[in-house]
C-alpha cells in the first residue's frame, strides 16, 4: 500500500501527465483543484485506474472546457448540465470535473438538493472514508493528501464506514447501502459494526431506489472475486429479501424423519464462486446464481428416497423472464441464455450416474448447441459437497463425460445440425401442404439421427422419410428419386 508518513504523492501525480494540464487551466481560472474519490483509494492501494474524479472550487464544466481549449480544442466536452458535470478523454484518462457542493435531501427522494461549497464539504458528503480522500493539484501543497476522516486508517484495517452518522447517510441515499456491500465484495473488506448496523435499520429506505440502480450494483457484486461474500452480506442486513425474494427463499434446510437436505442458498454461492474461478462472463454467472432458483417451490418429501426437486429446472428456467423483467435487466439474448442453461443445467450430470451412450450425448451437444462450453463449465462448478473425496470422485467422471462430449462432437459434427431432408422436401416428396404431420416426421428424422439409426446424408434420410410416410398412409410422388 502507497501509504507513506509525509502523505506526498508528487511523484505519482507526475507520472500523470494530463494533470499538468488541469493544474494549467484551474490556476489560470483561480480554481484550487483536487484529485477525489476512487482515483485516490486505488492509488492508495496501488492499483491506479484510467477513471479520474477532479473536484474544483468553481465550476468542474467551465474547468473541463478550458482544458480542452489548452489542448487546442482536440477532446471533446461531454456537459451534464443537471448534475453540474463534465466529462473529457484526454492522454488514455477518463477525466470528469464536478464543482465543491455540499448536499441535503428530502425523505421521499435520494436526489440531492445542491448548493456549492467548499473542499471539505465535498469531502463531508462521500459515501465512505476510503473514497473521501483529495489529493491536492494546487501550487502551495501539490501531491499532500488530504485526509479528514481517517480514509488512509480504514484503508489499512481493510474496513468501511461513513464519514458521518452511518444511518443519517443510509437514510439520505440508501443506494450507499448496496455500494457498502458491492465495495466490500470487490476489495475484500470488512463493514465496520455501526455502519453494518445501519444498513439493517434503514433497509425500508430501499424503496425509494430504482431497481436499475440497485441491479447496477448487483452486477457489480456478481462480478466481484469473490460474490459469495457480497450475497452473504446482503442476505444477513435484510437487502437481499428486499429486492430479489426468491434468492433469499433458498436459504434453509428442513429435516424430517431423520432426512435432510442441503442449504440451497449456500450452494448457490458455492457454485457461483466455482464458476467465477472458470469465467468473467457476466451472463455464465447469473446462470450459476440461478440455476436452482426453483427449489423451493419443487421441494417435496418422499419417505421413500427423502427431499427431492423434480422438474426444478423447468420450472426454474420458466422464472428466468419474471425475475429479469422484475431486476429490470435485458430481456434479450442474453435473458435466453441463461434460461438455456438453466433448463440444461442437470443433463451432464445426468450422465455422470450412467452408462454413457452415444445417443445421450448427441442429443445433449444438439439441445446446447454453441453453448455447449459454458454448460459444461457451470455442470463443473454444481458439483459440491463436504466431502472432498466425493468432489474429486464426482470430477473425475464428469471428466469422462466431457472426453466423451468431445469425440462425439469430433466424430458426428452434431452440433447446430440440420437433417438434410427439410420440411420442405417432406411437402414436395408426398406432395402435401404444411401441417402436423410434416412436423412429425421432421421430427422423428431428427431423432433418428440423433439415435445413430441413421447418418445425415440424404439418401439413408430420404429411404428413412419414404418409411415413414407410408406408414402414415402417404404416397410419394414418382419424380421423388430425382430430388
Amino acid at each position: 500500500m502507497n501509504i507513506g508518513k509525509e502523505m506526498d504523492f508528487t511523484k505519482d501525480l507526475e507520472e500523470i501527465k494530463v494533470l499538468a494540464v488541469v493544474q494549467q487551466a484551474a490556476r489560470e481560472l483561480g480554481y484550487p483543484v483536487y484529485l477525489v474519490g476512487g482515483y485516490v483509494r486505488d492509488l492508495l492501494l496501488t492499483k491506479p485506474g484510467k477513471d479520474i474524479d477532479l473536484v474544483c472550487v468553481g465550476s468542474g464544466i467551465t474547468l473541463a472546457k478550458r482544458v480542452s481549449t489548452l489542448v487546442s480544442g482536440k477532446t471533446k466536452v461531454t456537459v451534464f448540465k443537471n448534475f453540474g458535470t463534465a466529462m473529457l478523454t484526454l492522454g488514455g484518462y477518463e477525466l470528469e470535473f464536478v464543482g465543491a457542493r455540499k448536499e441535503s435531501y428530502r425523505h421521499d427522494s435520494r436526489k440531492p438538493i445542491v448548493e456549492d461549497g467548499s473542499l471539505e464539504d465535498d469531502q463531508r458528503r462521500r459515501d465512505f472514508t476510503i473514497n473521501a480522500m483529495a489529493i491536492s493539484l494546487n501550487e502551495v501543497d501539490y501531491g499532500q493528501l488530504l485526509d479528514p476522516f481517517d480514509g488512509v486508517q480504514d484503508l489499512r484495517r481493510k474496513m468501511l464506514k461513513t464519514p458521518l452518522d452511518s444511518e443519517i447517510t443510509f437514510s439520505d441515499d440508501p443506494l450507499r447501502m448496496m455500494r457498502a456491500i458491492r465495495f466490500a465484495s470487490q476489495l475484500s473488506f470488512d463493514i465496520e459494526a455501526q455502519t453494518f448496523d445501519a444498513i439493517v435499520k434503514n433497509v425500508s429506505r430501499l424503496e425509494i431506489v430504482s431497481m436499475e440502480r440497485i441491479t447496477d450494483e448487483l452486477n457489480k457484486i456478481i462480478c466481484s472475486p469473490k460474490p459469495s461474500y457480497g450475497f452473504k452480506l446482503l442476505f444477513h442486513s435484510g437487502l437481499l429479501r428486499k429486492f430479489f425474494p426468491e434468492l433469499a427463499q433458498l436459504q434453509g434446510v428442513e429435516k424430517r424423519d431423520g432426512k435432510s437436505h442441503k442449504d440451497n442458498f449456500y450452494h448457490t454461492l458455492q457454485v457461483l464462486d466455482n464458476i467465477c474461478e472458470s469465467t468473467d462472463n457476466l451472463w455464465l454467472r447469473w446462470a450459476a446464481l440461478l440455476h436452482d432458483i426453483a427449489k423451493p417451490i419443487t421441494k417435496r418429501f418422499d419417505p421413500r428416497v427423502g427431499w427431492t426437486f423434480h422438474g426444478h429446472e423447468d420450472r426454474g428456467a420458466s422464472m428466468v423472464k419474471r425475475i429479469f423483467k422484475q431486476l429490470r435487466l435485458p430481456l434479450n439474448e442474453k435473458m435466453k441464455y441463461v434460461q438455456k442453461l438453466v433448463r440444461l443445467h442437470l443433463r451432464p450430470i445426468a450422465l455422470v450416474n450412467t452408462q454413457v451412450t452415444d445417443s445421450a450425448i448427441r442429443r445433449l451437444i444438439y439441445d446446447a448447441g454453441n453453448d455447449l462450453e459454458d454448460l459444461m463449465t457451470l455442470c463443473r462448478a454444481d458439483i459440491t459437497s463436504k466431502n472432498h473425496e466425493k468432489v474429486k470422485k464426482y470430477l473425475r467422471n464428469f471428466n469422462n463425460v466431457e472426453q466423451r462430449v468431445k469425440e462425439v462432437e469430433s466424430t458426428d459434427q452434431i452440433r447446430n445440425f440440420q437433417p438434410v431432408i427439410t420440411g420442405a422436401i417432406i411437402m414436395k416428396t408426398f406432395d402435401i401442404a404444411p401441417s402436423r404431420v410434416v412436423g412429425e416426421m421432421k421430427e422423428a428424422l431428427k431423432d433418428a439421427i440423433l439415435d445413430g439409426k441413421i447418418r445425415n446424408e440424404f439418401q439413408p434420410a430420404l429411404t428413412f422419410i419414404l418409411e415413414l410416410g407410408r406408414e402414415k398412409g402417404l404416397t410419394p410422388k414418382e419424380s421423388t428419386g430425382e430430388l
